[in-house]
């Protein structure tokens, strides 16, 4: 509990700071195909985060790149490519996950390649705003497609990969439209994905 509430308040100061930089992106539009995502982060160095605007609002993660470096450098990768530009929230069940990160909208596409997981023993599906890849039974099948959690949802723990928090922006969550209920025309989108670093305090 003590090291759940030290997180907190280190990622309130996180939010706060104002002595983050976005990373420049990669590409003038789009691209979404890829053989494999370049090495791009610098864990050593940097903390990274992501921030999301989307149809309902801006939604900021922190992304956890010493427990999953691989995820981490990959979503940075393909987001310093605009790859999430004008993707759906494909997958929205309230009291459950919000999905996303596949261009199709259709639940089946990804970046042109994948990889394994990275499970964190120390981590766990056991709040709202967890960040996780979305895979098919395979589990080397992560590719792009997230989630992110509007609950603890324990029986995901040990069985997705674990590669952010939400640190601002739950509300906003929130408020993107159930999937089940709602025309596809209508279903809420990820506008751009800007990745922030600051330097790692040693």
């Amino acid at each position: 509990m003590k090291a759940r509430l030290v997180w907190l308040a280190l990622a309130l100061v996180a939010c706060k700071g104002d002595d983050m930089q976005p990373l420049e992106y990669l590409s003038p539009e789009p691209v979404r195909a890829f053989t494999a995502p370049e090495a791009v982060i610098d864990r050593t160095r940097w903390d990274y985060y992501a921030e999301l605007e989307t149809t309902q609002g801006t939604v900021r993660i922190d992304l956890l790149e010493d427990a999953a470096p691989n995820t981490v450098n990959s979503f940075v990768f393909l987001a310093l490519h605009r790859y999430f530009e004008g993707v759906v929230w494909h997958r929205v069940i309230p009291g459950f996950v919000a999905q996303t990160g596949d261009p199709t909208g259709t639940g089946t596409g990804g970046p042109g390649y994948s990889f394994g997981l990275e499970i964190a023993p120390d981590l766990a599906f056991d709040r709202a705003g967890v960040v996780g890849m979305a895979r098919t039974a395979d589990p080397n099948s992560n590719g792009s497609q997230f989630f992110i959690t509007y609950g603890p949802a324990p029986h995901l723990t040990g069985q997705y990969t674990i590669f952010g928090r939400v640190v601002e922006g739950m509300e906003v969550l929130e408020r993107l439209q159930p999937t089940d209920r709602t025309p596809r025309a209508r279903w809420d989108r990820i506008l751009t994905v800007r990745i922030l670093t600051r330097p790692k305090v040693p």
